[in-house]
């Protein structure tokens, strides 16, 4: 298969796909014949074995949530004694998951020793685009470990405040943006 069916078929960008086969670090086996870049994805497959050790990573959205976020490290915890897995680092956080400023999350991301990533909920490594952070663990060999895919109302709600918020707050100044966001929200609910 060529580098560009590889690329889709895997959710990776072709460009991307062609800057990791120039820089040597494309996850599966790849050779030039003549202006065509072939790729065996099927020598992937097999997924190797897992080496290294797990990373448990939980956040929650503000600092009155200290007790939950403790009993998500816990939690995350308990599971990782339960399998026998090597636990080698556990971040915890607090902070929006709107933003990509989460400087624990990407400590974990970077260490090479944590083959496998466990959350306790897919929205507590972020909101948005944790699709392309499992597409990039898994083009590295490394995995991510949901242990419960069903959301949290609560934080998604703190996390849409936030949202308006920051948006008023560019169309209409800091000082009102927090009430504005809150009429926006309180229409919302009373539309629907």
């Amino acid at each position: 298969m060529n580098l560009k069916e590889g690329a889709v078929a895997n959710g990776v960008h072709p460009y991307t796909a062609y800057r990791w086969f120039r820089e040597g670090t494309l996850p599966v086996p790849a050779e030039r014949v003549q202006r065509t870049i072939l790729v065996n994805i099927e020598a992937n497959s097999s997924s190797p074995p897992v080496t290294g050790g797990v990373g448990l990573h939980a956040r929650v959205s503000s600092h009155d949530q200290k007790s939950d976020r403790e009993r998500q490290v816990s939690r995350l915890a308990q599971w990782a004694a339960r399998g026998d897995h090597r636990v080698v680092r556990i971040e915890s956080e607090t902070g929006s998951g709107m933003n990509g400023g989460h400087a624990k999350a990407k400590r974990l991301l970077a260490d090479p020793d944590v083959s496998t990533v466990v959350v306790e909920h897919k929205d507590r490594l972020g909101r948005m685009n944790v699709e392309l952070i499992e597409a990039a663990l898994s083009a590295t060999g490394r995995r991510l470990v949901v242990l419960d895919d069903g959301e949290v109302e609560d934080d998604l709600v703190r996390d849409m405040v936030e949202a308006l918020t920051l948006f008023c707050a560019h169309l209409y100044g800091r000082r009102s943006a927090k009430n504005r966001a809150k009429a926006a929200l309180e229409a919302a609910a009373a539309g629907g």
